[in-house]
């Protein structure tokens, strides 16, 4: 196993440059820290995480607390982000919350003692506790805003918006929207600025839920489907899970897609691709999230200056299951 020196020798430097290359890179001339860089690749060299924290203050570890794992939606953000921390030499440590807000408080707690800073995925915890934690050490949410904190966004709010004018330029007028979980910030953006597109084409918007986003949720999804107006002629639904509770419960029901009823999902799992018909998503940039989320907290570690809230645009993939009302028409 190579050794600091055998890096040091490599690069022709001295072991206390290239300790501070390594840990300190701020400090050393371009060259040098470039040739150690070069070296410590070449010969497999990784830093003791121990001996880095009790000469930098730094673990070179990233916490980060996602709502489930469960859902599949969430792989490419846990993916982006390790890619990402693992190109700057930082390693992840992963909690679960399960969208429980007591846990995601303790687990996030717990993940401060040992990192230098965290990254929350959809916390649910009040604006009042996120920042008071991040007053006690570096923190970047995702896909929540609160205040001026560091957040990076999936805007799925303006692409939602853009599938429901897509249905809105179609003629639908009574369209339904099978929300996400209680006190879910993104969801509350999604319901907001389709209560607005509504309002402004004059139709009318049932919101119906709450629903938690999990894999369970596919059989409350139905029962929601279930309670759907029969005039509507369009339905958004939160996520992939729900949006095949709801595909189930209308062929259950004998109600056609898209000749009876026009559907689109928040979210663009590959199960929607493969039903019949595919249905029309958004494609969320899930793994350039994780990605910029901690890019953002390392530039915060580094005392840079970091943008308030960095938003990824997420793109409409239209397909079969949403039509003209003239076909989609309740018989």
């Amino acid at each position: 196993m190579a050794t600091l020196m055998d890096v040091a020798r490599a690069a022709g430097v001295s072991k206390a440059t290239a300790s501070r290359a390594l840990q300190r890179p701020e400090l050393v001339a371009e060259p040098s820290r470039l040739r150690v860089l070069d070296a410590a690749q070449r010969l497999g060299f990784h830093p003791n995480a121990a001996a880095r924290a009790l000469t930098t203050g730094r673990t070179g570890l990233v916490g980060l607390v996602v709502p489930t794992l469960s859902n599949p939606f969430f792989a490419p953000l846990v993916m982006g982000a390790q890619q990402t921390a693992e190109k700057t030499d930082h390693h992840l440590l992963i909690a679960v919350s399960e969208y429980d807000p007591t846990r995601e408080a303790e687990l996030a707690d717990r993940l401060a003692e040992q990192a230098d800073g965290l990254i929350m995925v959809t916390p649910v915890g009040t604006d009042a506790a996120l920042r008071e934690r991040a007053r006690r050490f570096p923190l970047v949410l995702v896909d929540r805003q609160v205040g001026q904190l560091p957040a990076v966004v999936a805007d799925t709010a303006t692409g939602l918006a853009q599938l429901m004018d897509h249905l809105l330029d179609h003629g639908h007028r009574d369209i339904a929207y099978v929300s996400g979980p209680a006190g879910s910030w993104a969801d509350g953006q999604r319901s907001a600025v389709l209560t607005q597109r509504a309002e402004q084409a004059k139709a009318r918007l049932h919101v119906l839920g709450p629903l938690p986003p999990t894999f369970d949720a596919g059989i409350a999804g139905i029962e929601a489907a279930r309670a759907l107006p029969r005039g509507a002629t369009a339905e958004l639904a939160y996520n992939s899970y729900l949006t095949l509770g709801l595909l189930h419960v209308l062929a259950a029901a004998n109600r056609r897609v898209p000749e009876d009823v026009s559907l689109a999902a928040a979210d663009d799992l590959s199960s929607l691709r493969s039903t019949t018909p595919p249905v029309s998503a958004l494609d969320v940039p899930v793994e350039e999230v994780g990605a910029l989320a901690v890019t953002r907290l390392i530039d915060l570690l580094a005392g840079h200056h970091v943008t308030v809230t960095s938003r990824l645009p997420s793109r409409p993939v239209l397909r079969a299951s949403t039509a003209p009302p003239s076909a989609s028409a309740h018989r």
